[in-house]
Parts: structure tokens; C-alpha cells; sequence
């Protein structure tokens, strides 16, 4: 069976990176009509680049067209699809129906994939989307291995079902909150969440306003609003045989680093799975990766609702932990003894650094024994964000590696 890692791209860089990294496919959006807004996202040249760069190097790009969409928004729907269709976009990731009928009017041959923003949390309303020309279900996160069982069965076998596997998720139905809108004006529905879930809050009294009283929490964390990260990459075995082909990480809005750290897992994850079926072995993902992505800024993990239903342990407090900091992305091949890198967070001569790579030097150590600017100046601390520097590595370092602290 083939198995696809889809990764999030809110940059060219962050495309790269996942691509890099092992990603079979990225899903990322124009400045309209997606649901991140606020990430860099990619205007028409920068989506035609990124569509090229992916077919080049065998890699397939779906683009989200996922708003929940209002009358003022299908004026430049059009046009828009057109273009998508004109460069080559793989897929389109949308949530409308109203949306789905443009796309099928404008440009027939595009592939359709219905976002989890659509609610599909029944075999029937699958079957109506298959009905309705979709070629892949995001199913909603809300549900169970047993009841995606049930919807693999129930649907065509060439409509492939995608689900969510790690990142953040909404506390709402698969992400249709009010929240933003209702706080700030910001349609979280249009792209524009400001993640109100995530701030602190306080009770009052109804008839007393004037007396607020914090919401306090005990050793486990506070329960309102706010949900831990997903992680499955223990359970990968599990997802695959309920029928689940692509695997989606969650994370558009965060850094290079992020998307590095855990599409490099899960693609290590994913190839040790494969050999496991092959061979007949049962799956156990190598603690290493396990270990992995505690290295990267998260909220404490659970497996959401695939395995319990009624559980609550999904609920969480609002401050993300993280074990490791990106210090440093590998920008030429070293040679020489020596390596071009971009500092991204401060170091100094004598700090020992690891390596994030999806080549055999991931988790190998350097010690920054000698280090210079461009210009062949030495330097002792690399203090200037984005500053480009030699130092020396006898390690063989490649474009797009990582070096965290």
C-alpha cells in the first residue's frame, strides 16, 4: 500500500523544507479563499513556482480553496480556479459545495478533495460527496478508527480518505469556531483566526460583573477551550488499516523548523512501517522519533478521538513546551572542512549542536570549534538573525539541514 505524508507550506521556504524532508505532498494556499490567512502564503508567480518546483522533483501540491464561502466571495472564484487549473495544481482542498460546483464548471478535469472543514463525520454524507465528483474525503478529526473503517467500506475504493495525524486542533467541529469572529471581527471561517481559544480567561458573576475570578489550574492543566497537539506516529499501523492512505500534518502558521522536525519523523516513521508490513513484523515506531518530536514547540500530545470517543484527556492549558531551539539552516553543501550556514537563534564558539537532516547525519553532534563571517572574519558569537557564516564541520552537511541547540 502506498502511503502519502502530506505536509503544510505557508512559505516557499517552509515548501522546500518539507519537500526536503520527505513529504510526498504540501497543502498551502493563494492570498484568497484559504483558511490561513495570516501565513505567508503564495501569490500567482509564487504558486506557479511552487507548482513547478514540486513536479520537478516528483512531489504534487494541493491547494486549499477552503473557506466557508459568502456571496461577495465568488465574484473572482472564477478566475482564480482557472489559473490553479492553467499551472498544474494537483488537487483543490474545499469545503463549499457552492465552491465544488464553480471548480466544476471551470476547470472539469481538476481533482477535488473536501476539507475537513466540510464536517464529514458519516458514511452517508461521504457517499454524497463521492457522488458529487470529490477524488478524497479529509474526514472530520472527530472520529474514531472504527467509524473511518466503516466509511472506507462504505465508499468507492477509488476515493481516497485523508486524515489528520499532527498538529494543533480546534476546539470545535473540525475547526468551525465562532470565537475570532465573535471577539474580533475576524472570521476564523475566511482564514482570519486569531486562536481566542487560546487565551487566558475569567468568570464573573452574571449580576456581578465587577468581580472576575481567574480560572485556576491544578497540576494537570486548565480544561476550557484549549486542546493538546495530536500525535499518532505510535499508532501509524493502526491508521493504515482503517483505510486512511494520506496523512496530513497540521501546521501551516509554524516555522521551517517545525515542519522539519516532524515531517523528518514521520517519514522515517513511515518507511520503518512499510518495511514491518513487508516483512510480515508488527509495527513499533523507533523510540528515537518518538523523542523527536518533543524536540519541537508543541502542547502536551493525544491521540484526539480515534481510539476513545468520550475521552477528555484531550483538553489542555494554553502554553506550548519545547525541548530544542533552531539555531542554524545548512545553506550550501560543506566542503572543505567548512559549511555555509543562516544563524536563526544565538550561539558561540564551544556550543555543541545537533543535527536535523533526512540524510544519515540526523542526530549527529557539532561542536562550533572555528567560525567566520562571509569575509573570513572570525567570530566568537553569531548574534545577527539571519547572518550568514562559515564554520568548520567534518560532517557531511547539505542544503536545507538543520542545526538546533
Amino acid at each position: 500500500m502506498k502511503f502519502e505524508l502530506l505536509a503544510p507550506a505557508g512559505s516557499m521556504e517552509k515548501l522546500k523544507v518539507a519537500f526536503n524532508y520527505g513529504a510526498d505532498a504540501c497543502y498551502f494556499a493563494g492570498n484568497n479563499f484559504g483558511l490561513r490567512a495570516f501565513a505567508q502564503n503564495f501569490d500567482e508567480d509564487e504558486l506557479k513556482k511552487a507548482v513547478d518546483y514540486a513536479h520537478s522533483i516528483g512531489k504534487k501540491c494541493y491547494i486549499t480553496v477552503n473557506i466557508i464561502a459568502h456571496n461577495k466571495d465568488f465574484p473572482n472564484l472564477p478566475d482564480y480556479i482557472k489559473y490553479l487549473d492553467q499551472i498544474g495544481v494537483d488537487a483543490l482542498i474545499v469545503a463549499d459545495v457552492g465552491v465544488m460546483k464553480i471548480i466544476q464548471e471551470v476547470a472539469p478535469k481538476m481533482e477535488i478533495h473536501v476539507s475537513t472543514q466540510a464536517n464529514i463525520t458519516n458514511k452517508y454524507s461521504a457517499k454524497a460527496f463521492c457522488d458529487m465528483g470529490a477524488k478524497r474525503l479529509v474526514l472530520a478529526r472527530e472520529l474514531s478508527v472504527d467509524e473511518i473503517k466503516e466509511i472506507r467500506d462504505y465508499i468507492p475504493s477509488d476515493v481516497e480518505i485523508e486524515c489528520f495525524v499532527h498538529g494543533a486542533m480546534c476546539i470545535s467541529y473540525s475547526g468551525r469556531c465562532l470565537l475570532s469572529k465573535y471577539f474580533c471581527g475576524r472570521d476564523a471561517n475566511h482564514g482570519e483566526c486569531v486562536q481566542a481559544c487560546r487565551w487566558e480567561y475569567a468568570l464573573s458573576r452574571k449580576d456581578n460583573d465587577s468581580e472576575k475570578f481567574d480560572i485556576l489550574e491544578d497540576e494537570r492543566g486548565t480544561y476550557i477551550l484549549n486542546s493538546k497537539d495530536m500525535n499518532l506516529i505510535e499508532y501509524l499501523d493502526k491508521l493504515a488499516d482503517c483505510g486512511i492512505t494520506s496523512f496530513k500534518i497540521e501546521g501551516r502558521m509554524k516555522t521551517a523548523y517545525y515542519v522539519a522536525t516532524v515531517v523528518n519523523a514521520y517519514r522515517r516513521a513511515f518507511d520503518h512501517l512499510v518495511y514491518c508490513k513487508k516483512n510480515n513484523i508488527e509495527y513499533k515506531c523507533p523510540q528515537e522519533l518518538v523523542t523527536e518530536l518533543e524536540k519541537t514547540s508543541h502542547r502536551r500530545y493525544t491521540t484526539g478521538f480515534y481510539f476513545a470517543e468520550t475521552d477528555k484527556e484531550f483538553l489542555e492549558n494554553s502554553q506550548p513546551v519545547q525541548e530544542s531551539e533552531f539555531v542554524a539552516l545548512v545553506k550550501e553543501p560543506a566542503k572543505d572542512g567548512k559549511v555555509l550556514i543562516e544563524m536563526r537563534n544565538k550561539f558561540k564558539l564551544g556550543d555543541t549542536l545537533e543535527v536535523i537532516s533526512p540524510n544519515d547525519t540526523f542526530n549527529k553532534k557539532i561542536t562550533i570549534k572555528q567560525m567566520t563571517d562571509i569575509d573570513g572574519n572570525p567570530i566568537e558569537v553569531a548574534d545577527k538573525v539571519q547572518q550568514q557564516l562559515y564554520i568548520a564541520c567534518d560532517i557531511p552537511l547539505m542544503p536545507l539541514d538543520i542545526l538546533r541547540r
